[in-house]
């Protein structure tokens, strides 16, 4: 009986034998698993059950049944299910599955989550140019990766480092944290910059300066849920070139419906808490720019750094938060100077 073995291995065997191959970094090669049993396409059922038996007592994954040719090619593929209720003289050939679905073994892993979402697979087979059987990725392993780039991620988006820890050292945490907080305190003066501007109208009409933090922080928000629904589409693959401008134009129209609503409910609240309908106005239309304008920079900023080869994770949010702080104070004051005749 021909039956290839490469599931009893120990981690660091397989570590060693990866290597040795040298497939790139972030290759499906590199974190296949070498976990798995493949019979040759003649072998009959009852031999293979029989050995499965024997196999299942030392730990072997067996979520799937791999079927190879005489030169270890991929033909078929075959679950448990399917080989229990087949008849036991029969060859595997004649019951295996021939629709399969696999990778390349240099294929890059993160194009291969989308795989695991969208088809349910517990696990997927690895072949090379040939298509010889090299190996299996196991959807633990390929979402183990995803939470480590996604958590990653989330710390490049507030202008930490990736790779920095709960406990990492001091001197770490300070040289990776105190850059960006000076590139943030720069963006938060350009800020303060433009409000500046409008000294007068602010000094003239007070009130005006309540409602700047409603503004900035309406915005802020508004931008994070777009930042967030982008950078989980590229993440996961789900941004194909050919749909980068409707993701846009859809990140827009939900800002300015969305901008359009909360810009009313605060009109109204405005105008009931200064009993002044024009302020109303004011703060309203301020926050539908500005909830445009956030829905607009949510997807553009991180779909522009992926389109410039550069890191879209890397201070997106810093770069939000300035636009959207910029945009909303001076459409908020600039139309306060447009109806400063009704405000006073």
């Amino acid at each position: 009986m021909r039956i290839k073995l490469l599931n009893l291995l120990d981690e660091k065997q397989r570590r060693q034998i990866q290597e040795l191959l040298n497939f790139p970094e972030h290759s499906a090669g590199r974190v296949m698993s070498l976990n798995f049993i493949a019979f040759h396409s003649e072998i009959k059922v009852r031999d293979a059950i029989e050995k499965i038996r024997r196999m299942a007592k030392k730990g072997t994954a067996l979520s799937y049944i791999y079927v190879i040719d005489e030169e270890s090619r991929l033909v078929g593929i075959m679950n448990m299910r399917d080989m229990l209720l087949a008849d036991s003289g029969a060859s595997l050939e004649s019951i295996m599955r021939k629709d399969l679905f696999t990778v390349n073994c240099m294929e890059e892993i993160e194009k291969i989550t989308s795989a695991f979402v969208d088809r349910k697979f517990f696990a997927v087979p690895v072949v090379d140019n040939e298509n010889r059987l090299l190996g299996v990725i196991r959807a633990e392993h390929v979402i183990g990766d995803v939470q480590d780039a996604a958590t990653e991620d989330i710390q490049k988006m507030v202008g930490v480092s990736g790779d920095e820890r709960a406990f990492s050292p001091l001197s770490k945490s300070f040289g990776t944290r105190l850059p960006w907080l000076h590139v943030n305190l720069v963006t938060a003066f350009m800020a303060a910059y433009v409000v500046s501007l409008f000294e007068d109208i602010i000094a003239k009409i007070t009130v005006l300066a309540v409602y700047l933090p409603v503004v900035a922080g309406q915005g802020g928000n508004a931008g994070a849920q777009s930042l967030a629904i982008v950078m989980r589409g590229l993440v996961m693959r789900e941004v194909p070139p050919h749909k980068v401008k409707k993701l846009i134009l859809k990140e827009t129209f939900i800002g300015a419906v969305n901008g359009v609503v909360i810009g009313i409910v605060t009109a109204l609240i405005a105008w009931y808490w200064q009993g002044n309908p024009y302020l109303g106005v004011v703060i309203g239309m301020g926050m539908i720019v500005n909830l445009t304008v956030a829905g607009l920079s949510g997807a553009l900023i991180p779909l522009t750094m992926k389109a410039l080869h550069l890191d879209p994770a890397q201070c997106s949010s810093i770069i939000l938060t300035t636009i959207t702080d910029v945009m909303g104070f001076f459409a908020f004051l600039g139309f306060a100077v447009l109806f400063q005749n009704f405000l006073v």
